[in-house]
């Protein structure tokens, strides 16, 4: 990059780098060949590195990025999918659809699909179409969403970036869902509310730093799930919750935990 590169990808055993073709091109892969060779001798490396080039086809790399996306199966209940592709079908699978964009959720991380399978499990033991929740930072709105879907009767979805509100407003109209769930910049803490299901998926961090507000828009017997949390900060998570709430559940994926508590 310190040569001129616009993009570069790190690869196991090489590194690949792309310059704009114009200019003195023979001048240019002179004047990388030598930065390369001086990299080696610092690194006291014995072999000189091997360089190749070659003209990069065009294409439209604004929608390229699409072709690596695709529908995933999450939980027993979901399928969640890009707009621009269709599913499989299966009767059994309801469909969210999210467009991914700048705010965080689509299906794919760890935190997200911990807190998705946990909220099938916490649905299928409330009252269908009669319970409430609360989804702490929505992003994409993908956790409001897939709420809606399983009954919630009315969700609220609080997030302070006015990104992840457009996003996550962009993907309630995609999916449906725009009548059950209210999009909000409302503080967490101005939120005079008790919920039966209240969903966090932030970071460890943060979210002791709303336990104390969390804490009270739980109702008692209601749920809370929580994630974002790496897992060697669980513990100190769980000690904020400990007085009040008993660990229903915990899920692990490489280094991310997910936590199913109630409150007593």
């Amino acid at each position: 990059m310190e040569r001129g590169s616009s993009g570069v990808v790190m690869k196991r055993r090489a590194v690949e780098a792309y310059f704009p073709n114009n200019g003195d091109a023979i001048e240019r892969k002179r004047a990388i060949h030598a930065f390369v060779l001086d990299v080696a001798k610092l690194q006291g490396r014995s072999s000189k590195p091997r360089l190749s080039w070659r003209i990069a086809r065009s294409e439209n790399w604004q929608h390229a990025w699409k072709r690596f996306i695709r529908p995933s199966r999450v939980g027993k209940q979901f399928w969640v999918t890009p707009p621009w592709l269709t599913p499989p079908k299966f009767r059994a699978r309801r469909v969210i659809t999210i467009e991914p964009g700048m705010a965080f959720g689509t299906g794919t991380h760890a935190t997200t699909r911990g807190c998705l399978e946990f909220i099938e499990q916490v649905a299928a033991l409330l009252p269908a179409a009669k319970f409430t929740a609360l989804d702490i930072g929505t992003g994409s709105g993908i956790l409001a969403i897939a709420l809606a879907k399983l009954g919630a009767k009315r969700v609220w979805a609080l997030d302070n970036d006015p990104v992840a509100i457009e996003v996550a407003r962009e993907n309630l109209q995609i999916n449906g869902a725009t009548d059950k769930v209210a999009l909000s910049a409302t503080p967490l803490g101005r939120l005079n509310r008790k919920f039966p299901v209240v969903v966090g998926n932030l970071t460890a961090e943060t979210i002791v730093e709303l336990a104390g507000a969390m804490k009270t828009r739980v109702a008692p017997g209601g749920y809370l799930i929580l994630s974002g949390i790496l897992h060697d900060k669980a513990a100190g998570v769980l000690r904020c919750f400990a007085a009040r709430f008993r660990v229903v559940k915990r899920k692990r994926a490489r280094e991310w935990v997910t936590l199913l508590l109630q409150r007593r």
